[in-house]
């Protein structure tokens, strides 16, 4: 019960539905990922033919693939091709989000790119994109509001509990990245109400990042989601900057 419970205070998936591919963004593509224990995920793939690489998005814990497109927008714009799927639960999706669940997710989505790839992971996505980096090196990384693990991250927001006894996905983000020897930039907004900007600070620090602060920004700013300085950091080390 407590554990069942828990997962409710860490993943909030809207189901949807969502649009198709074309009608989110001219060009794009619906996909289907299969993930290792037998679950189909949809997906969108913004494919263009001269990218030099597919920034794969990792979404944090809340809405869908939709809300993130914005961001794939920018990215194309700039010469980067783009996949945003949704986790197991999320966007219609069949299945439960747990942390062994979501790294299932994301090797399926690893699986359908052929070619470089950057990922790009935002919040819980960031601890998402972490693990696969450690499992398969991109040829970067881009963290966006971190935390250094889920019991840091649920501390911070419920003191009273005793947060790292009762957690059943952990996320160590920070143990985990030191391990990552890719180029990284780590993204914070300073107003970030939701995962301290301290705590990504410590991430940039472990993963030896680039690190782009953006003022006055709080966790689901537009300027944080998909800014010109998201943009940017994401073309900048993609090679196109």
């Amino acid at each position: 019960m407590v554990f069942t419970f828990q997962r409710k205070l860490v993943y909030f998936p809207s189901p949807g539905p969502v649009p198709s591919a074309d009608e989110a963004l001219p060009g794009g593509r619906d996909v289907r990922l299969v993930t290792a224990d037998g679950l189909v995920l949809e997906g969108w793939h913004f494919e263009l033919p001269d990218a030099p690489a597919t920034v794969i998005v990792f979404p944090g814990n809340g809405g869908n693939r939709e809300g993130r497109l914005s961001l794939a927008r920018g990215l194309t714009a700039r010469g980067l091709s783009v996949l945003l799927f949704d986790y197991r639960g999320y966007g219609g999706n069949p299945g439960l989000p747990s942390e062994e669940g979501l790294t299932y997710d994301a090797r399926a989505a690893l699986d359908l790119i052929d070619g470089p790839v950057v990922y790009f992971g935002e919040s819980l996505g960031a601890a998402v994109a972490t693990e696969l980096a450690t499992f398969r090196a991109p040829k970067a990384l881009v963290l966006r509001s971190p935390f250094t693990s889920l019991a840091a991250a649920g501390s911070h927001h419920y003191p009273w509990l005793p947060v790292r006894m009762l957690l059943q996905d952990k996320y160590p983000v920070l143990e985990r990245v030191s391990a990552v020897d890719v180029p990284t930039v780590v993204l914070l907004g300073t107003k970030d109400s939701v995962v301290p900007p301290a705590q990504s600070r410590e991430v940039a620090s472990a993963a030896r990042a680039r690190l782009v602060e953006i003022e006055g920004a709080d966790h689901n700013d537009e300027v944080l989601v998909s800014g010109p300085q998201v943009i940017d950091a994401v073309v900048s080390v993609s090679g196109l900057g």
